[in-house]
């Protein structure tokens, strides 16, 4: 089988968060409204204004420690207690950046990141 890497469909998500407000409701070092008190998000954490996602609110986004909006790759989780599936984005995250969330996900979420394959980062754990 041959994995096609759709570069309009990269484009188009990095066009659409460097067009999106970034509203941040989840602050780095918030700690998570339903886990344990100890459990920190370890980078901003919001959504894209103007957009919406499965779960009702909008794309979710994770804002690295680079300082830009470039499209690093994008995370998709599944929660094998809620039985839901999210897509989010990494918005100019570093190889530590990614590494930290995905340790951010506890047992029951499983998660798959796909880096962009245009990235200039070279960001990719």
């Amino acid at each position: 089988m041959t994995i096609k890497r759709d570069k309009a469909f990269w484009e188009a998500m990095a066009n659409l968060a460097a067009t999106r407000s970034i509203v941040i409701d989840r602050p780095k070092g918030k700690p998570h409204p339903n886990w344990p008190p100890d459990r920190v998000y370890p980078l901003d954490y919001g959504y894209l204004e103007g957009t919406s996602a499965a779960d009702g609110g909008g794309i979710d986004v994770w804002l690295g420690s680079l300082g830009n909006r470039m499209l690093t790759g994008i995370l998709c989780t599944f929660d094998t207690l809620k039985r839901d599936a999210e897509v989010k984005l990494l918005l100019g995250c570093s190889s530590n950046d990614i590494e930290n969330i995905l340790a951010f996900h506890d047992e029951n979420m499983k998660v798959l990141y796909i880096p962009n394959p245009e990235d200039q980062n070279e960001s990719h754990p």
